[in-house]
């Protein structure tokens, strides 16, 4: 299988803001796992924690959106360096920032780590254009919640769901910020490009890394997005 991995930058660092070491180490073990057994990988690494302080401090100096975005994006590169570190010989030796470099990468047979690519689009635009790119079987977003649900997570009615349409997930994320640094699960490119392409994708509980030896072992966890008439068994 081939697959592309979206970890979300929140999963990298701790609550008091030091970068999880330990999550990053159980990531990188179970990727030399699956690898090993022949699964391919593309991983696209958020920019959390950090990206937000500098997206934050530099609007507050008057950065337009365009500068608050770039700095997001490179954060966003400076996390997949510490992944690319983590897997070392395994890992395509330079964080890539091109799709064309991706496609150069992935030929290698290496895992290719990504931050973001372009000012206006989250990394999980990045992630569903380079499943895209390469045909990938999957795309896997790694969050801090364990799938989508039908409303803010916080709120005490809110119900996970097990499966939703690509349609019904674009009106659930439609309240979402798209401002740098106010992405949340997915924003509008991602959403059009996992549309067009019926890229089959799960949204699932990233805070254990052996979720996503489950997922690609068959397991049913978090939430898969659906195209019409495509059913789940």
């Amino acid at each position: 299988m081939r697959a592309v991995l979206k970890l979300g930058g929140s999963l990298l660092y701790s609550d008091t803001g030091e970068v999880n070491l330990e999550r990053i180490r159980a990531y990188a073990d179970t990727l030399t796992d699956l690898i090993q057994t022949g699964h391919r990988f593309i991983v696209i690494v958020g920019g959390g924690r950090p990206a937000r302080a500098f997206v934050s401090a530099a609007r507050a100096l008057g950065a337009n959106e365009a500068q608050c975005d770039w700095l997001g994006i490179k954060t966003a590169r400076l996390n997949a360096e510490l992944f690319c570190a983590a897997l070392g010989d395994l890992a395509y030796p330079k964080v890539v920032d091109s799709l064309d470099e991706l496609e150069t990468g992935f030929c290698t047979g290496r895992v290719v780590l990504m931050g973001g690519l372009t000012p206006g689009q989250s990394t999980n635009a990045v992630a569903a254009l380079a499943a895209e790119l390469v045909g990938a079987d999957m795309l896997l977003n790694a969050t801090n919640v364990d799938g989508v649900y039908d409303k803010d997570p916080k709120s005490p009615d809110a119900r996970r769901l097990d499966m939703v349409s690509i349609r019904e997930l674009e009106k659930i994320l439609s309240g979402g910020g798209t401002r740098a640094g106010e992405y949340r699960l997915f924003d509008p490119v991602a959403i059009r490009v996992v549309a067009r392409s019926r890229i089959r994708t799960v949204i699932f509980d990233g805070r254990d890394p052996q979720n996503l030896a489950r997922i690609i072992s068959g397991e049913r966890v978090g939430t898969i997005i659906v195209h019409e008439a495509e059913r789940v068994t």
